[in-house]
């Protein structure tokens, strides 16, 4: 019995699509285009098995589809830049380049045992300096077209990277990365202008239907359209005043203080001779800038001593605090406290001692005059009490009056704010794109001449000093200026590594161009219609794309609107974790059955402590090295496993049954065509006129199956596929005494299951083509379409109920006579044996759906 041979198999057809470059694509007006596109890995050195899920996914669609006749564009490339490679520079002494380029050789290596369907004359890598000089250009082009600005501004700090960090990468208070607690710092920063396009970016969402629904509201909620007022309070013997925003001006008469960031100018002024105050402000710069941070912290403040007056009325006056939960780049970096409605006011003033009165009562309270205010604020949608005019009115109607009365007091105004804030993409480091400005001491900012681009890192850097190389680098910043030729120093900040992750996509269409993106190449493949990957970027690397996208349109590099029409966030890999006697984590390949089957440590055979399956993670060393499941069992089982398991966007729980499961479908599945029980017919052999019942219904079956395959695929149900191809197999294996005529319908059943198999396991099927005696290659073979006579269902299914109880059924012809199927099902023996010799009182038949027997 022949053993499936996938080593020769899968290097003989990788080393095939190699050569004659079968999935190199050009532009061709002709044909319809389709662009799918996995989000490009960042070169650790080795491929785990979540790449190994994202990038099999997309190698379906991409076959798929060029099965289908569409010009498929695939390409894959590296997010180069980035902290690791810095990393690494300073634990082993390797430059960041060497290394980087280094993984960049194994990954490729690794990517390609997998049989993916790439164009790799596209390949990039965004730390090439024929990559970011043209993001050096398109910056320069963004200045030009005011989206960009420096200032100084609060950032994110993040005190072991040494860098800034957007808010996006603060995660409950510490660095994505690093994990260490976030502080603030001010500095001088380049911004890009992202809140410029916040009504465009939120209100487009609505356009993305092939996006998923979370994502689409996570970007909503990040981008955080709020409707409020912008409110003046006046300060009490003080000339000047205090500008508010709420999105709650309906709860003006639950006010019993106003805070202020602590980089509030009003702060400032006081803090020059408040030492108490001064130690507060240096308190609140330590922590981040993001909500996570500023949600866990206790809330605190400092009473400025100075009061406001209530803008509806000039007796009640309220202290003014520096509270550590304001942010100065939020509204007006003020608000006032109604603590009966925030949980954060509330927090603040039970601490504080401060009045805490409800103006907002639940709907349904008989008495809602009498409720109170515990420990939870009252945040839902309820009547106005205790809100002078307003008491009695819905929040809605109470918050329309209460813009009215402001705007006839002329003490307020309606005010649209974002959450969302502008891209801060200035980072210290070495390892990234080389912002292109020079600053001189006479001309001031001054940008890098687009002849003199690009500006390559120096070779020559030690990272021996805490902070950013280039700043340590003795000769690299030190530059003259290109307007007055005086001595000048570059900027020494590297762009966000998210700068190239945000328009890579577009360089795919044209990777060797001269200048960044050939609009005409662009026009054509873009927008993506098909993107991959992670929901972890649902908000930092999508949104930023988006923005990237307008920015370029805006400068006349890209028509397309949006860069992602379609949109597959895969779930996670799985995998149970393991712990040794002492409880340190243990690898899946360090645990053994022992002698009474359960786990024990293969060295010392000592019990193992089987824990939860989460996301296999190497620091809970629950991981499965794909190169070793790849060369154990073949690029296809793993392909097919990873499809078979769950939907693509639910978590996959690796099991090792289920990779063995994969394997032995494969081999079975070789052997049925290799060796088959009894000869098919001839590869050219024409359809025979008349095949037998069995042969009929088997061929329903294959016709059926290719319907629902291609309906399936279409909606990326592919482990529904997988199911309905091994029933196939089954249905194809199971059809005994084949002869004649019908070995005709056992060949175009295997042939058919061979290019329905070919997406998901494109080696074995394309050997088994060949097998079949066709020359022809399998990946450039057409989809096959479904004979629709053959899809008719010719007969039905039909249950037997007695008095309720289903005792049998009847497989009858469709529409059969009902007195036909009434005789039928009282000659069952089943329905005879319930009846017990006594005759039916009467028999009910739904046509094609029922039969009922009442006894």
């Amino acid at each position: 019995m022949a053993r499936y041979n996938f080593k020769e198999t899968e290097s003989k057809w990788q080393s095939y699509w190699d050569k004659n470059e079968t999935f190199k694509v050009t532009e061709d007006p002709e044909r319809e285009k389709y662009y799918v596109l996995e989000m490009f890995p960042y070169p650790s050195g080795r491929i785990h098995m979540g790449h190994v899920r994202n990038y099999t996914l997309g190698d379906v669609v991409a076959r798929y589809k060029k099965a289908q006749g569409f010009n498929v564009l695939h390409p894959m490339g590296w997010d180069a830049f980035g902290l690791p490679a810095e990393n690494a520079a300073m634990d082993a002494g390797v430059h960041p380049g060497k290394w980087t380029y280094k993984n960049i050789e194994d990954m490729r290596a690794q990517l390609k045992t997998m049989g993916l369907s790439y164009d790799w004359d596209r390949e990039i890598a965004t730390c090439d300096p024929d990559y970011y000089k043209h993001e050096q250009k398109m910056f320069l082009d963004f200045l030009k077209n005011d989206l960009v600005y420096r200032k100084e501004s609060w950032v994110n700090w993040d005190p072991v990277e040494n860098t800034v960090l957007a808010n996006e990468q603060v995660v409950d208070g510490c660095g994505w990365r690093s994990g260490a607690p976030v502080e603030r710092r001010k500095l001088n920063q380049w911004f890009l202008k992202i809140t410029d396009y916040a009504e465009d970016l939120r209100v487009a969402l609505q356009s993305l239907d092939r996006w998923p629904e979370k994502v689409r509201i996570m970007q909503e909620n990040w981008i955080g359209k709020s409707e409020g007022m912008r409110l003046t309070w006046d300060l009490v013997d003080r000339d000047d005043s205090l500008e508010v925003y709420t999105t709650r001006p309906d709860t003006l008469f639950g006010a019993s203080f106003c805070a202020i960031s602590a980089n509030h100018p009003l702060a400032t002024e006081l803090a020059e001779n408040n030492t108490e105050l001064q130690a507060f402000v240096e308190e609140c710069n330590k922590m981040g800038t993001s909500e996570e941070a500023i949600e866990k912290a206790e809330k605190k403040g400092i009473n400025t001593g100075l009061k406001v007056k209530h803008p509806l009325d000039d007796s009640w006056e309220l202290p003014v605090y520096v509270a550590n939960f304001v942010l100065m780049e939020y509204g007006t970096g003020a608000i006032f406290g109604c603590p009966s409605g925030d949980q954060r006011d509330l927090d603040f003033a039970r601490k504080y001692d401060l009045p805490v009165v409800p103006v907002v009562a639940p709907k349904d309270m008989d008495k809602p005059e009498e409720f109170s205010i515990e420990n939870e604020a009252f945040t839902d949608d309820g009547v106005m009490i205790n809100s002078d005019f307003m008491t009695g009115m819905s929040v809605a109607e109470a918050k329309k009056a209460i813009f009215a009365k402001c705007a006839q007091m002329n003490i307020g105004e309606k005010e649209t704010n974002y959450r969302l804030r502008d891209w801060g993409v200035s980072r210290q480091r070495y390892w990234g794109c080389p912002i292109p400005i020079i600053h001189c001491g006479d001309c001031g900012i001054v940008e890098v001449p687009a002849e003199d681009l690009p500006v390559s890192l120096p070779e020559d850097v030690t990272f021996d000093k805490p902070g950013n190389p280039l700043d340590h680098h003795p000769t690299w910043k030190h530059v003259d200026c290109p307007k007055c030729g005086k001595a000048a120093v570059r900027e020494t900040d590297t762009f966000d590594t998210f700068f190239e992750s945000s328009w890579y996509f577009a360089r795919y269409c044209s990777p060797t161009a001269d200048n960044s993106i050939d609009k005409a190449a662009a026009d054509y493949w873009m927008s993506v219609d098909q993107y991959i990957g992670g929901v972890e970027h649902a908000v930092l690397h999508l949104l930023y794309s988006r923005f990237f996208t307008r920015a370029l349109k805006k400068c006349g590099y890209l028509s397309a609107d949006e860069p992602f029409a379609g949109l597959l966030t895969q779930g996670m890999i799985c995998h149970e974790t393991y712990k040794d006697a002492d409880g340190n984590w243990m690898f899946p390949s360090d645990a053994i059955a022992g002698n009474d089957g359960k786990l024990v440590h293969k060295n010392d055979g000592r019990p193992v402590d089987v824990g939860a399956s989460i996301k296999m993670s190497k620091s809970k060393k629950n991981v499965v090295d794909p190169e070793l499941i790849i060369s154990t069992y073949g690029a296809d089982t793993a392909r097919l496993f990873m499809l078979s398991d769950s939907p693509p966007e639910r978590d996959l729980e690796w099991t090792d049954s289920g990779v063995d499961g994969a394997w032995r479908y494969l081999n079975r599945l070789w052997r049925l065509i290799t060796e088959p029980k009894a000869p098919y017919a001839g590869k050219d052999t024409a359809q025979p006129a008349n095949l037998s019942a069995d042969a009929q219904k088997l061929r329903s079956q294959v016709h059926k199956t290719i319907m629902a395959v291609t309906d399936d695929l279409a909606k990326f149900h592919f482990n529904k596929a997988v199911a309905r191809l091994r029933e196939l197999t089954n249905a194809l294996g199971n059809l005994d005494g084949v002869e004649g005529d019908d070995s005709w319908v056992l060949r175009e059943g295997y042939e058919y299951l061979v290019r329905l198999l070919a997406p998901m396991t494109p080696h074995i099927s394309a050997e088994l083509w060949a097998e079949l005696g066709h020359d022809s290659i399998l990946c450039e073979v057409d989809w096959p379409v479904a004979d629709d006579s053959l899809l008719v269902e010719d007969t039905v299914i039909l249950p037997i109920q007695i008095n309720g109880k289903r005792r049998d059924q009847l497989e009858v012809a469709k529409d059969l006579d009902p007195k036909e199927v009434e005789k039928l099902a009282l000659a069952s023996e089943k329905v005879q044996a319930a009846l017990d010799g006594k005759p039916a009182k009467k028999v009910i038949v739904v046509p094609n759906r029922i039969i009922n027997v009442v006894a």
